[in-house]
């Protein structure tokens, strides 16, 4: 059971990304065509990679089976902490845009993707993690602790060593 409830560490950012562009997709999609409904299947994908990676979400499948082992370009690996971050805000604003279309309607609803969007893509185009940088801060201003994740640490201690101010 503690395996099932898992985040892979590394991450293989090519899969990162390809999740981030089917995120961008469904949320481009919902908006164009006003399929509110699409926010079930998001808010559920965020939901799964949260809890368990990609094991329990079509999209983490597809990303870590199909897609990441064809984009040799996009292959790297990076700590997994900070990506199950990044998820953790795209499940908040996913589950947020999903109740409010549930209480409020559509029109409310769809404004609270706009900021999921932004960062989908950044994260799919340009392979750059607002999560990521987030969880940087946060742990350069002590509210992380370093043995969340010993590699985010040694990258902190380079900031640091860089002349980058600790804030806390």
């Amino acid at each position: 059971m503690k395996r099932l409830f898992s985040f892979p560490n590394p991450v293989n950012d090519a899969a990162a990304r390809t999740v981030a562009l089917g995120v961008f997709t469904m949320s481009v999609v919902a908006l164009a065509t006003g399929w509110a409904w699409l926010l079930v299947p998001l808010a559920y994908g965020f939901v799964a990679r949260v809890a368990t990676g990609p094991t329990l979400s079509p999209l983490g499948q597809f990303a870590v089976r199909v897609a990441a082992p064809r984009l040799r370009s996009w292959q790297r690996f990076v700590p997994g902490p900070p990506k199950r971050f990044a998820q953790a805000i795209g499940l908040v604003f996913s589950v947020s845009a999903l109740i409010v279309w549930l209480t409020a309607g559509w029109g409310d609803a769809h404004w609270v993707l706009v900021p999921l969007i932004g960062g989908a893509t950044l994260e799919g185009f340009f392979g750059y993690c607002v999560g990521c940088t987030i969880f940087g801060w946060l742990m350069r201003a002590g509210v992380i602790p370093a043995s969340v994740c010993a590699e985010c640490g040694d990258l902190s201690a380079r900031y640091a060593a860089a002349g980058y101010p600790r804030t806390s």
